[in-house]
């Protein structure tokens, strides 16, 4: 099973992307390659699918595993390489926790499940990027 998406140019450095499911997103460059960032980086949205996909993961998981949440997100940096064409060659994933009497344990066996065997963006990005998992539980 496959996916297409088209992007199409908008006017100046605006495009604009579909998406199979039916949503579109705008992705621009900085005002210093001649953009107005009006749309989303390129390169940033990537970290974007890391934390939507393993985010996600992380909530199904937990909701099966009957833990309630307060609060969750999730934090992803990259480091750029510095010679082109540049790419995230280190990403770091921070997940935050918040919630009354937390499974310690549920929400770990949740976050290896997504980063070991669910998710798909954390896997692509394993071929080129040396990756790192943190959960932070009510910090």
């Amino acid at each position: 099973m496959g996916h297409k998406v088209t992007t199409t140019w908008k006017n100046n450095m605006l495009l604009e992307s579909d998406n199979p499911h039916g949503k579109n997103v705008l992705m621009e460059t900085g005002p210093d390659f001649g953009g107005s960032n009006q749309g989303l980086n390129p390169k940033a949205l990537m970290l974007s699918s890391i934390g939507g996909c393993t985010g996600l993961d992380v909530l199904s998981l937990l909701k099966k595993m009957r833990v309630e949440l307060e609060d969750f997100n999730v934090v992803v940096n990259g480091e750029l390489t510095t010679e082109h064409p540049k790419f995230y060659n280190k990403v770091s994933i921070d997940y935050y926790f918040k919630g009354t009497d937390l499974n310690e344990e549920k929400i770990k066996k949740a976050v290896t499940l997504s980063e070991e065997r669910y998710c798909g963006v954390i896997a692509m990005f394993r071929s080129f990027a040396e990756v790192t998992i943190a959960i932070h539980i009510n910090e």
